[in-house]
């Protein structure tokens, strides 16, 4: 069974549409849209602040979500792909966006729309991350606008296939 805890009395609210792995974990302050899934040993901890999903985000295996005390809130837009390890903390990541696996997304980061952030990235804080374009690197850089057709093929293409993958499981 996953882990899901109200924190200060207030619990995550997960539409039935949703899937959540066995051993995925969330807590707190924790709003997710339709058709979300949450993979294995993930964590989305909303204990200090508030975390907001669009619909059809998906949390991959060993990503984690958190916030900053007072400070920071998670804002995930629709079709949001959170790659295998990666850290998304304190941010904002607007709609059709693709974080690569191990990549880290600080505090006050907005990621515009259309965007992917490579594996292995690092975007420091307060980075406004453009819309249609790739980031990589450590700290990230824009690399490239991005074209229709990686928007079709891997940022819808990935967002599309989760929601075929959690029906699996149901």
């Amino acid at each position: 069974m996953p882990v899901i805890l109200p924190v200060k009395g207030i619990s995550p609210t997960i539409p039935a549409s949703c899937f959540i792995a066995p051993n995925a974990t969330i807590v707190g302050d924790v709003e997710m849209g339709e058709e979300c899934s949450v993979w294995f040993n993930a964590v989305i901890r909303g204990d200090v602040n508030s975390i907001r999903m669009g619909h059809k985000v998906n949390i991959q295996d060993g990503a984690c979500l958190h916030c900053t005390y007072e400070k920071t809130k998670v804002v995930i837009g629709h079709h949001v792909s959170i790659g295998h390890h990666a850290l998304v903390h304190g941010c904002t990541i607007e709609d059709n966006v693709l974080i690569g696996m191990g990549a880290i997304v600080m505090d006050n980061v907005v990621v515009g729309t259309n965007t992917i952030i490579a594996a292995g990235a690092v975007v420091l804080e307060n980075t406004i991350c453009e819309s249609g374009s790739i980031y990589a690197g450590v700290p990230a850089k824009k690399v490239k606008d991005i074209s229709q057709e990686l928007i079709h093929n891997e940022i819808d293409r990935i967002a599309n296939n989760y929601v075929m993958y959690s029906s699996w499981f149901k």
